[in-house]
């Protein structure tokens, strides 16, 4: 079955949560640049020709999910391979581990190095605005983190989850994500994440610690030349 403002993310976020942020032209919606690539449209029959125009500078590559539009000449649409959709419907088991902090602008450059080195196709200088992050230190370096990203007043996506090599396999990962998975369940919300299958181990650990596949979301980039 599906649900709304998780069939069509890039839009359904724009159009809520982001509202404040969103650049938007008729029936098409994107983030600045330095907060995401990603770009929606409210329905994939709309006419959005000139929209994608105001909003996509020549050279410009952006990513949709969910749905896509048709577009015409001066525009490549290539579809991707699909990502896997998982969301939470009963709270996580906790295991023992650090402490777990509430990044902010004192630890932004420590996320970008981090996402940078394990997490770099999507992240960017404002994406931490987009909700908030969490993360493990340990030995004075951040080991781990976990964010918000997408979502609506009845979801939210859980994002950017990845470890420093030098501290992997010591559950840090698992550990922040039924924390927060656990804490969006507390305010009546609905937590996904989308996962490639590409990365099969991530996949696996999202699955044996609660998360089920909702659907296969299509995925796309556009360019413009």
């Amino acid at each position: 079955m599906g649900r709304p403002g998780l069939d069509n993310p890039f839009w359904s976020a724009l159009m809520s949560i982001h509202r404040d942020i969103a650049l938007r032209s008729g029936e098409a919606a994107r983030y600045p640049r330095e907060f995401a690539p990603f770009l929606g449209v409210a329905d994939a029959q709309a006419r959005v020709a000139a929209d994608l125009e105001a909003l996509v500078a020549p050279g410009e590559s952006v990513l949709l999910l969910g749905m896509a539009p048709r577009v015409g000449s001066g525009f490549r649409l290539d579809r991707l391979h699909p990502l896997a959709q998982m969301i939470c419907a009963s709270p996580i088991g906790m295991i023992d581990g650090p402490e777990i902090v509430e990044l902010g602008e004192a630890h932004r450059a420590d996320v970008l190095a981090l996402t940078a080195l394990v997490y770099p196709h999507y992240f960017r200088e404002r994406t931490m605005d987009m909700g908030r992050y969490f993360g493990i230190y340990r030995e004075g370096r951040l080991a781990a983190m976990i964010g918000e990203r997408l979502g609506t007043d009845s979801a939210r996506e859980l994002s950017a989850i990845c470890t420093h090599p030098d501290f992997a396999g010591r559950g840090y990962a698992r550990r922040l994500t039924a924390m927060l998975a656990n804490e969006t369940l507390s305010r009546g919300r609905l937590p996904f994440l989308h996962v490639s299958y590409e990365n099969p181990r991530a996949k696996r650990l999202y699955e044996r610690i609660g998360f089920r596949l909702h659907r296969d979301v299509p995925f796309w980039s556009l360019r413009r030349d």
